[in-house]
């Protein structure tokens, strides 16, 4: 899965350390000003559209210069963490929810609430009230959210209709899902009847559906080994060999690949496989996932972010504003299918939700009704490891999903 279901390498504390002394001031500098603004989610197939919302702002804000520096997602964060120790951190910039927590917490992150405060035309409500809230700390604002992403149940409508099997609908729960996926699996074939990765992302989410936490209240505490972490770990291990393939008989092949081969029933994905599927030739729709206890999706967003050494507190502020909130922007994202706008007014998404494949594109927004986020720690990257790692140790049989995970609750203890 794309880049939602990765984590930058983190070594932060170093970097962090040089930057996390004050904040910016709040003037509005007189005459041309030019602001840096690092993306990750722009190159190489959005710069032009990024840069036509650049020129909008101009148009809105002639004296200000937007200088637009891009790497890929892999590097991103090592040249951000670079420039930030270096002194040269960008004015700008983009963070997924999964660093956020580091960067505010450090000091790097100039404070928001200031300058939201003083503008008269700024309204919180523009925003999806989830997206917003989460890019808060200590009820301070320190992002914008700027896209969000789910992760629903993608079903191969030909292979349902062949096997004689209802479509998944609204109200399934886990057991429905392996029924359906029981019947639709013919290994004599090479289709099966379902897919769900096995690793930190999913097992945090099928612990949600099944009422579990993954830490304690007050974050001291792995409380994922607990029976609802056990029963969740085991849901998402006992599809393979039986109803999902196994790692030898899935081959060089990985579950894009065999979704649009049309060789798996029903798969668990995000929405930024729709583009990737629509050349697919066989019939397919989305579903809100199943769950047992409960109903929880994956939320994934980015924000961007001011530095707090940037010299432009107040053009920073409007670049920002614009960029996640401007009609001019919601407009293009949607057009090119550049991630959704994190905006809360659901009427500008009317062209969004016409186009097919999928039909069904009203359960992407259904699914923000029961979001979880990622738990997220100061050393988010070994949480994910450790996690990852233990899951895969029950997936091969190598230890019971108790004994993985309690391997991989000590672990976290420790980290935390």
């Amino acid at each position: 899965m794309r880049r939602f279901f990765r984590i930058a390498t983190a070594a932060l504390a170093a970097s962090f350390a040089m930057s996390a002394c004050g904040q910016a001031t709040t003037t509005v500098t007189p005459g041309p000003v030019k602001l840096t603004y690092f993306t990750f989610s722009a190159a190489p197939d959005h710069l032009n559209d990024l840069n036509t919302i650049i020129a909008a702002f101009h148009q809105k804000y002639p004296n200000i210069t937007i200088d637009v520096q891009t790497a890929s997602f892999n590097d991103y964060f090592t040249k951000l963490q670079t420039a930030i120790a270096g002194g040269t951190a960008p004015d700008t910039f983009e963070l997924n929810y999964e660093n956020f927590v580091s960067y505010s917490s450090a000091g790097s992150l100039l404070n928001l609430s200031g300058q939201a405060s003083k503008d008269s035309g700024f309204q919180a409500s523009v925003y999806y009230p989830r997206a917003y809230s989460v890019f808060q700390a200590n009820s301070k604002q320190y992002g914008l959210p700027e896209t969000f992403s789910d992760v629903l149940l993608f079903y191969n409508k030909d292979l349902f209709d062949a096997g004689g099997v209802s479509y998944p609908s609204p109200d399934w729960t886990w057991p429905d899902e392996l029924t359906a996926a029981q019947k639709l699996t013919n290994t004599s074939k090479g289709v099966w009847g379902d897919f769900q990765p096995i690793q930190f992302f999913e097992f945090y989410k099928v612990l949600a559906q099944d009422g579990g936490q993954f830490l304690s209240a007050d974050k001291k505490h792995a409380t994922f080994n607990d029976a609802a972490g056990v029963d969740a770990a085991t849901w998402l291990v006992s599809k393979v060999g039986k109803v999902m393939p196994t790692d030898a008989q899935l081959g060089s092949q990985n579950d894009e690949a065999l979704f649009k081969a049309g060789k798996l029933a029903m798969w668990h994905a995000g929405i930024w496989e729709f583009a990737s599927m629509k050349s697919a030739p066989f019939k397919w729709d989305i579903q809100l996932e199943p769950g047992k206890v409960t109903k929880a999706h994956h939320f994934f967003s980015n924000a961007v972010v001011a530095s707090s050494k940037t010299a432009h507190p107040t053009e920073a502020w409007q670049w920002l504003r614009f960029l996640t909130s401007s009609s001019n922007a919601v407009k293009v994202r949607l057009d090119s299918s550049w991630e959704l706008p994190a905006v809360a007014d659901q009427s500008l998404f009317s062209s969004y939700l016409s186009q097919t494949p999928p039909a069904n594109r009203a359960a992407v927004f259904k699914a923000l009704d029961n979001i979880v986020v990622p738990p997220v720690i100061e050393q988010e990257s070994q949480l994910q490891d450790i996690v990852s790692k233990s899951l895969a140790k029950a997936k091969l049989g190598q230890e019971t999903v108790k004994q993985a995970l309690d391997e991989a609750a000590g672990k976290v203890d420790a980290l935390l």
